[in-house]
């Protein structure tokens, strides 16, 4: 793995765990044992290392919305990969928290630069979740009960949630509880109305 990678994946880690505002140069260097001024030559502002955290997530997005286009399409199957990656993530504690979800509770106080590219990031992923949410109710997978757009709104909200919610709590399962929910008011038929007596 080369230095670069390395401090990205320091910066990754200390994000999740401590926000953006939490870090320092001193702490990564510390992390990857290299000098600051290693760090600088790589990332010469703080927001540099900030934002290549962040684009790599998002490149991590694309890549997924891409191959959606080949194989099989499942929309189940995709949603519960991408809510599966961070039940893993949280119970065993190797990403407790979503890097663009710790930053954007921090956007006020941001850079311009990562602001923008935090506000990208989940631009992504709602486009991704729009398009595995449209192709589901056209397949008649999903009982969609508004837009394609607010509902893949409204799933990113609940996975964010449920992340805050477990932490909050200190309990993993939280959030897998919160997601099976989701999940399953996506899949199931909305309840018939009420019929009127004459």
């Amino acid at each position: 793995m080369t230095t670069q990678q390395k401090l990205i994946d320091s910066a990754r880690r200390l994000i999740q765990m401590r926000g953006y505002n939490g870090f320092s140069y001193a702490d990564v260097a510390d992390e990857v044992q290299v000098r600051k001024a290693s760090i600088h030559h790589h990332f010469p502002a703080k927001s540099d290392l900030a934002r290549a955290v962040v684009e790599q997530s998002r490149a991590l997005i694309v890549e997924q919305t891409a191959a959606l286009a080949e194989g099989n399409f499942d929309p189940e199957a995709q949603l519960r990969m991408y809510t599966g990656y961070w039940e893993k993530c949280i119970a065993d504690a190797t990403a407790p928290f979503c890097v663009a979800g710790m930053l954007a509770s921090e956007l006020p106080t941001l850079p311009d630069d990562l602001a923008k590219a935090v506000r990208s990031h989940f631009e992504d992923l709602s486009n991704w979740l729009e398009f595995v949410l449209t192709r589901g109710a056209q397949m008649g997978r999903f009982e969609l009960q508004g837009s394609a757009r607010q509902e893949a709104e409204s799933f990113m909200a609940m996975v964010y949630g449920a992340m805050l919610t477990a932490r909050a709590y200190g309990e993993p399962k939280v959030f897998a509880d919160i997601v099976a929910n989701g999940l399953k008011r996506l899949a199931s038929s909305p309840a018939p109305k009420a019929v009127r007596k004459r």
